[in-house]
């Protein structure tokens, strides 16, 4: 037993609905950032006013095409790829299937990821899942049970209503330009009552959510997250967990405005530290598996369910959603081979002779600031990889690349990733179609050394 006057007291809790609400509170905004996120996300893409050529914007269930490759005048912070144009679309399932369909791809890498609003995947269409053939490909929502016409094929049932479509196009530079617009505007999405008459317009419908506004409202994110419960039910599963957030005014059809004003405190309280906890997940890598600096993900990447903590930081935040580890793999450093982080200097990737990496695809190497940027740079380039053309390799068949901000000399030239004159920065290295050794990690990655 303690004795009396023990350090080992329980401490006063001036408020304990304040306190609950807390608590509880932090554990529903990891579960719900997603649908947070993605509310505020979608409604951007789709209802506010921006120009589609310089911003992702399109009506539902119509593909917002990339036309041009991302370069350091994108500042989103996204940590875009330059390897592939995007095609993506939101796409409301709610009353009946979509049809996604896209002409021969040839030998062309391309994939349509398909996303529940969880930030989960849930099937892909494109050349390792559906094959390079021409064809049309049922998106289902929840409980839909009719008939499809003849030679659509039918995707997996979406989880939620409201999906996200990220598409991706291999793109060889901007001499490809032409081609891969070609192929974009033979990509469809049709409404299935639409489909196969002839002439049928997709209607512009830009009527999503409105998600509250933070700056106005310190309860924003609790009003977004009842609505985007009520538009995309949560799996029965989880019922358990809802009742339970229920009890402080979170779940559909709920008010967190009805709530005692100490309920209401501990809600904004728990929403005000989730968001840097999520982003403090992100950065620790404790989801990733270290080899060599590099942080390789683990075999649930792209769907992680119920392990709310890594679908809330390493799928939405990181970059709205992340591939399964069969379409890509994607590496990232934050620190050199000594442990300390990427800065200012002189860097080096050096891979063996027959060690590049191994994929059926091809591989891309990027550089980005803090703020998941391109780095802007005086020759426009932003991933080196099996596609450069000119890459150097040494007499005895190895391939070192050079990561700095100033060029290496005019005979090293090709195998020159520019990195910020100063400040932080990280790599990442994206593997598609890794093969089995990428995936189990028997192929590590050659370390980033600093040689100045």
């Amino acid at each position: 037993m303690a004795s009396a006057g023990s350090s080992s007291a329980p401490q006063a809790v001036s408020d304990w609905r304040r306190e609950y609400a807390y608590t509880l509170g932090e554990q529903a905004f990891v579960y719900g950032f997603p649908y947070i996120y993605n509310a505020r996300l979608r409604h951007g893409w789709v209802a506010e006013e921006a120009d589609p050529k310089m911003a992702m914007h399109s009506a539902v269930d119509h593909f917002w095409h990339a036309r041009t490759l991302f370069d350091a005048s994108d500042r989103e912070g996204l940590a875009p790829n330059n390897d592939t144009l995007y095609s993506c679309a939101w796409v409301d399932l709610s009353t009946e299937p979509v049809i996604l369909s896209h002409p021969e791809m040839g030998d062309r890498y391309f994939t349509f990821e398909l996303v529940a609003i969880t930030s989960d995947n849930y099937d892909y269409v494109g050349r390792r899942a559906t094959g390079p053939h021409a064809g049309d490909f049922a998106l289902v929502g929840p409980g839909w049970e009719g008939e499809l016409p003849a030679g659509v094929r039918r995707t997996a049932t979406a989880p939620s209503p409201w999906i996200l479509v990220a598409g991706r196009t291999l793109i060889d530079g901007e001499h490809d330009l032409p081609a891969v617009h070609a192929l974009q505007d033979q990509y469809r999405l049709t409404p299935l009552h639409l489909f196969g008459k002839p002439g049928a317009i997709v209607p512009e419908r830009r009527d999503v959510l409105v998600p509250a506004d933070p700056s106005r409202d310190p309860l924003a994110p609790w009003k977004t997250l009842n609505a985007m419960l009520a538009e995309n039910p949560p799996p029965e599963r989880h019922e358990i967990l809802l009742r339970q957030f229920a009890e402080i005014g979170v779940g559909a059809g709920l008010d967190v405005q009805e709530q005692p004003e100490s309920v209401q405190q501990g809600l904004i309280a728990a929403a005000a530290a989730g968001l840097p906890m999520l982003q403090e997940q992100l950065l620790s890598g404790d989801w990733a598996k270290l080899i060599n600096g590099w942080r390789y993900p683990p075999p649930e990447m792209g769907h992680f369910g119920d392990d709310f903590v890594k679908r809330a930081a390493e799928q939405a935040l990181f970059g709205i959603a992340a591939n399964d580890l069969e379409e890509t793999v994607y590496l990232v450093a934050f620190d050199d081979a000594e442990g300390e982080k990427l800065s200012t200097g002189r860097y080096e990737i050096r891979f063996g002779a027959g060690s590049l990496p191994p994929v059926d695809a091809f591989w891309s190497l990027t550089v980005y600031d803090e703020a998941r940027n391109l780095i802007p740079n005086p020759i426009d380039r932003y991933s080196v990889g099996d596609r450069t053309r000119g890459l150097v390799t040494e007499p005895d068949g190895s391939l070192t690349l050079h990561l700095q901000p100033d060029s290496p000399g005019s005979d090293r030239e090709n195998n020159w990733l520019p990195t910020p004159q100063e400040g932080i920065w990280f790599v990442a290295l994206r593997m598609y179609l890794p093969r089995p050794e990428v995936i189990d990690a028997r192929w590590q990655c050659p370390p980033v050394a600093r040689v100045g």
